[in-house]
């Protein structure tokens, strides 16, 4: 077994699952800080009860992420140690940068606020709620900012075979970071509006606090139309024009662009294959890739056939993790569409094949997380430090894949416990539905 190929799939493990959660943590905790602004300016404690019904939604999310966060952290001094010594100097100072200025943030208010209503003023309650929002977001900043220097590394000299930082904040608003965070966390948004949309649909349909149901849904079909379209415009354009203009290999890989060409197309829909690197059944739209990286049509987009093979992406998994992702985001912003209008026409509550499908979409936008990860770190591929470290140079060598397997086994079995005691505990607190009469009077 090939140690470098287990470390990668252990690493993809416990990044993945642990991904699952952050984007709904951020999503919730904006949307939470909005309807708890709204329930104290407006006196209404219908928001009031909505926002405390999914601030415990939020609490148990969050709790499984800090577990499932910790792994990760520990993987790059067990599995990735040549990794850790070539880009500690670097690596280290964000990821402690979002512990002490992140986490102990979000954790903190976050307790504040779940358990601190009706015992402190509804505008320190208020303030604990966009605390938790806030730590959240900087949070994920951080994270992205760790990533990033990655992908796109600056601020940093060679020396002694290490990348030793020589600039702080030219690493941390290294080329790719903003745009990278600004998709990132619309990305969460969106994740947040279809959870709270889906668990609303539902909860209509079972006829479990309907009135309080229904506004939430509302609430969440305009929040999720707008922060729908903002992925699509400007933040997704301006990561792919990010992407094209730092990372072409990668740019060429996901666009499925094998030769280099003006007026490069876009392909709406193909079957790639890695040898030879070819587009089978492809539609494609003539000049838009072009016009999308470059701003005209008729600009030279590089292909694969400029780079070393060696140097070259996976095809196959970045251009159909990517193409699917897109696929997705079309779909989010026709599912919120359809719900804006019908919720203008005042049919959404009696479209009982809608509010299923709206609770059926909880998982997409997190699947969408997924591809786009895929995307971005297969795409990355075959450097783990962007053309300064190979992946396979990365790698522990004193950690065999005997060890490896074996980690993989337990924390896929640590994994299935987490998810289904979440799973047994949403339901139930789902169940249990609102509280209403718990709610005192803003003050």
């Amino acid at each position: 077994m090939d140690a470098v190929l287990l470390a990668r799939i252990q690493f993809a493990m416990t990044i993945g699952f642990h991904f699952l959660f952050p984007p709904l943590s951020i999503g919730l905790a904006w949307m939470i800080c909005i309807l708890e602004a709204m329930g104290w300016k407006k006196k209404d404690l219908e928001f009031q009860a909505i926002a405390h019904f999914f601030g415990k939604i939020l609490g148990l999310i969050f709790a499984v992420g800090v577990a499932t966060g910790i792994v990760m952290e520990f993987q790059f001094g067990t599995n990735w140690s040549e990794y850790s010594k070539f880009v500690g100097d670097i690596f280290g100072a964000p990821l402690a940068a979002e512990a002490v200025f992140a986490f102990f943030l979000e954790s903190t208010f976050l307790g504040l606020y779940i358990f601190g209503r009706n015992r402190v003023s509804s505008k320190v309650h208020w303030f604990s709620s966009l605390m938790v929002a806030v730590g959240a977001t900087i949070s994920a900043f951080w994270i992205i900012v760790a990533n990033s220097w990655q992908q796109t590394p600056a601020g940093f000299i060679l020396h002694n075979n290490r990348a030793e930082l020589t600039n702080f904040w030219v690493a941390v608003f290294n080329p790719s970071t903003l745009t990278r965070f600004f998709h990132t966390v619309d990305a969460a948004l969106i994740s947040g509006a279809f959870l709270m949309a889906g668990i609303s649909a539902y909860m209509i349909r079972k006829g479990n606090g309907q009135d309080l149901a229904k506004k939430a849904l509302k609430f969440a079909v305009i929040f999720g139309i707008i922060v729908s379209l903002l992925e699509v415009f400007p933040f997704g354009h301006e990561h792919g024009r990010q992407v094209a203009r730092t990372q072409p290999e990668k740019f060429a890989a996901i666009m499925g662009l094998y030769t280099s060409q003006s007026g490069a197309p876009v392909a709406l829909f193909a079957v790639p294959t890695d040898h030879p690197p070819e587009l089978k059944a492809k539609i494609e739209i003539p000049g838009l890739l072009s016009w999308l990286a470059f701003g005209d049509v008729k600009a030279k987009v590089q292909g694969i056939n400029e780079f070393k093979r060696e140097d070259v992406p996976p095809l196959f998994l970045t251009f159909v993790s990517y193409h699917n992702m897109v696929i997705l985001g079309m779909y989010f912003m026709l599912i919120m569409g359809l719900a804006s209008y019908k919720l203008y026409k005042k049919t959404l509550w009696n479209s009982t094949g809608f509010l299923k499908l709206l609770t059926w979409s909880i998982p997409l936008p997190l699947a969408a997380c997924q591809l786009g990860w895929i995307a971005a770190e297969v795409g990355r591929q075959p450097w783990i430090v962007y053309h300064l470290m190979r992946t396979k140079d990365a790698v522990s060598v004193t950690v065999g894949a005997a060890e490896i397997v074996f980690s993989i086994i337990l924390f896929g079995l640590i994994y299935l416990l987490l998810i289904t005691t979440l799973f047994i505990l949403l339901k139930k607190k789902i169940n249990h539905g609102f509280e209403l009469p718990l709610m005192k009077e803003a003050k």
